[in-house]
């Protein structure tokens, strides 16, 4: 991209969020970024202004869960910025239970961050979105939202899948409108950060740098939808659609 962008990323503290930062910054994009810890966002901030000093990074504290600061913080940072040219939706936590094992809070907490909360962002986003006439909504899925999965994973799955079926459900309205407004989601498989940084034996798990790399090089397509990295995510994608259940009972 030739022309630097205004990019707002929530969650982006730590993990993706910190990782595609990076990525942007060094295409030479502003970048508005938000989380709860701005501790960790200020030793971002400073990291970047050093080595990209022509690029804007301006901070704000979100809490994604505080529904009415989600349309505040875009809106001012929409203020400051004089307009937003992406939104980000990747704020998101890694909790859960098997159903029924007495950890209903832990679930909970997983669909009330992964699906209301991002609902709020997209809220948020598309309303500055459709003031402006055009825009980049990109939401943050996962590989795990292809299918059902059992045991830690069941709600978490399901929430990304949630989250996939809102942004299809808007792709098609904005198509149906002729829309310049467009909408990607990402389907990164496994990353390693913080959220899975104690799980072992992952299959095919990439360091965050290069899960990051990828997740902006999908971002700057512009397509519906991407399995980041594409390599071995985009045929595994397409296998587990069709497995039977006894054979995912197998794997998983």
């Amino acid at each position: 991209m030739s022309m630097s962008q205004t990019i707002l990323i929530t969650g982006a503290s730590s993990g993706l969020g910190e990782g595609m930062a990076r990525e942007f910054a060094a295409q030479g994009d502003n970048l508005a970024l938000c989380a709860r810890r701005t501790d960790r966002l200020e030793i971002l901030k400073a990291e970047l202004n050093r080595d990209y000093p022509k690029v804007t990074v301006s901070l704000r504290a979100l809490d994604v869960n505080d529904h009415d600061q989600v349309f505040s913080v875009f809106r001012a940072f929409r203020d400051e910025f004089g307009s937003l040219d992406r939104v980000i939706v990747n704020a998101g936590i890694g909790k859960g239970q098997p159903l029924g094992t007495g950890k209903f809070g832990a679930n909970r907490q997983t669909a009330e961050t992964n699906f209301v909360a991002a609902l709020a962002q997209m809220e948020a986003a598309m309303e500055i979105f459709r003031e402006q006439n055009r825009g980049h909504l990109v939401t943050v899925s996962s590989v795990t939202a292809i299918r059902g999965l059992p045991g830690n994973v069941t709600t978490y799955a399901a929430t990304k899948a949630g989250l996939a079926s809102l942004s299809e459900g808007l792709r098609v309205e904005l198509a149906k409108a002729k829309s310049p407004i467009k909408v990607t989601t990402l389907y990164p498989g496994y990353i390693r950060t913080e959220i899975n940084e104690k799980v072992r034996n992952t299959p095919f798990i990439v360091d965050a740098e290069t899960g990051c790399r990828a997740m902006v090089k999908a971002i700057n397509s512009g397509k519906a939808e991407c399995f980041v990295p594409a390599w071995p995510w985009t045929p595994i994608g397409f296998l587990l659609r069709r497995l039977p259940v006894s054979v995912l009972a197998r794997i998983f």
